[in-house]
């Protein structure tokens, strides 16, 4: 009997766990939910060190502490607890079975198997309610092109909903949100103006979506909800008028693609780590490099290629343009872009080419991180998600003995801090400079980003107020 040995961390605290390979998948799940010191009510949910989902089992790869694992503990609904146990009975059998089958058939084709049970399952969970999908949960047989009746929407409703800059994409479930994305490029005619076919465009929204990954803040959620204020931006300054068609599918693609399999470590890490997209893109913008790269070869394919129909001459100048906008999402470059676009400000042409790549620029950029310009009841949860992501990033570094980020350090940031300084700095500055251009965006951008800083300058001199308290009455 071998035994594995895997290190992970939960909650900040890093563990180690130990079991041999001859141990049930309940007792794998009891040990972990022992160290995470969780109740039956919780789900188990680990990820690896490049935020990839584990399935907890016997089976796990062990791991060493430059490679820690992370276990998350999710919240279940009490109706589902009495099924732990038959579930892990079930899974118990699963692992016999399994095991016989590598005996009389090998394990390549158990491999092969396996990989497409995972990929059918994943296509079901994802798309449940999706009827272009053909796919239904309880609505019975629909037209492949008629949109899910849980949505409600007329054409036009969703026309209206899904322009609404304040649009939360919390409420909607993932099936949704790519019938809301389709709504998107439908609304913008770059179906008949590029020759998409609609079922090429969903199975290309739909292999986006799963080059997401689960983790807390550059999900797929977040990548909607970016797209989004895209589409609304293009609205709001009425870019359809100024820009070519080719140039907005440039925008809202790019804000679609620009986190594609996103780790959840950012660029200093991945340099820092020598990870293998650091090597593979020499130090040069890593993450964005990478998006790029699974951007189009998602549209290698032929089934997702919403490009097939157009001249080379039109694709070179998407791929360029697509390229040019995701890698101005690396924060390295933000001055050196912000710098340029002032310098136009005074004459901008919007018939000049150089004029209008950089706006395409400062337009990703802000849509990129444009949540403080939403209600805080939107904004505020998506900050605690970037702190997570922040904290697990740290914690590793840590771990590794890397440098560790300062804004990223759970013991040295608060909410507030970290929000004064990205607003007054970095925010409110690349807002104003658009709104220049585009005035109809003060009240829609710049104005509720000024509330924000008021609303954490306000916290943060209450958290230094009631600190001072504190020291005063201990002396």
């Amino acid at each position: 009997m071998t035994t594995t040995i895997v290190h992970f961390l939960v909650n900040g605290r890093p563990e180690r766990a130990e079991f041999r390979d001859d141990c049930s998948a309940a007792e794998v799940k009891a040990l972990f939910r022992a160290a995470a010191e969780a109740s039956p009510r919780h789900v188990l949910k680990m990820f690896a060190s490049d935020g990839r989902r584990m399935n907890i089992s016997p089976k796990m790869q062990a791991n060493d502490p430059e490679s820690v694992y992370r276990l998350e503990l999710v919240a279940a609904d009490q109706s589902r607890v009495g099924m732990s146990q038959e579930l892990d009975s079930m899974e118990d059998r699963l692992q016999h079975l399994e095991s016989r089958v590598m005996e009389e058939a090998g394990g390549e084709l158990l491999c092969d198997l396996k990989k497409q049970v995972e990929s059918f399952k994943e296509k079901l969970e994802s798309v449940e309610h999706l009827s272009w999908m053909g796919l239904f949960k309880e609505h019975g047989h629909q037209e492949l092109s008629q949109k899910p009746k849980s949505l409600e929407l007329s054409e036009l409703e969703e026309r209206l909903q899904v322009r609404r800059k304040y649009l939360n994409m919390r409420q909607w479930e993932k099936a949704e949100m790519l019938m809301l994305l389709q709504v998107m490029f439908t609304d913008l005619d770059f179906l008949s103006a590029f020759h998409i076919k609609l079922d090429v465009l969903q199975n290309f929204l739909f292999e986006v979506s799963c080059h997401y990954n689960n983790i807390p803040f550059h999900n797929f959620r977040h990548c909607f909800c970016v797209t989004q204020m895209m589409y609304g931006l293009i609205w709001l300054t009425d870019l359809r008028s100024k820009f070519t068609r080719i140039d907005l599918l440039i925008m809202l693609t790019s804000a679609l693609c620009h986190d594609l399999d996103h780790p959840g470590y950012n660029n200093v890490f991945q340099i820092n780590a020598q990870t293998d997209l650091a090597l593979l893109y020499n130090d040069i913008s890593p993450l964005e490099n990478h998006h790029c790269a699974v951007a189009f070869s998602i549209m290698a394919k032929p089934e997702c290629n919403i490009l097939q129909n157009l001249s080379n001459e039109n694709y070179k100048l998407i791929r360029g343009g697509m390229i040019r906008c995701i890698l101005a999402t690396d924060m390295v470059r933000h001055n050196d872009i912000l710098t340029q676009f002032r310098s136009l400000q005074p004459e901008f042409d919007f018939t000049n080419k150089e004029h209008k790549e950089v706006l395409m620029k400062i337009m990703m950029k802000v849509s990129d991180i444009s949540n403080e310009a939403r209600p805080m009841s939107v904004a505020e949860p998506w900050l605690d998600c970037l702190l997570q992501e922040f904290f697990n990033q740290s914690d590793t570094e840590k771990l590794k003995g890397l440098p560790v980020s300062p804004f990223m350090d759970r013991e040295k940031v608060s909410k507030p801090s970290s929000q004064t300084s990205f607003i007054g700095f970095v925010l409110l500055p690349l807002f104003s400079e658009l709104t220049k251009l585009f005035p109809c965006l003060q009240q829609h951008i710049v104005e509720p980003v000024q509330q924000a800083l008021k609303y954490y300058s306000d916290l943060e001199r209450a958290g230094r107020e009631e600190t001072s308290r504190e020291e005063t009455s201990r002396e």
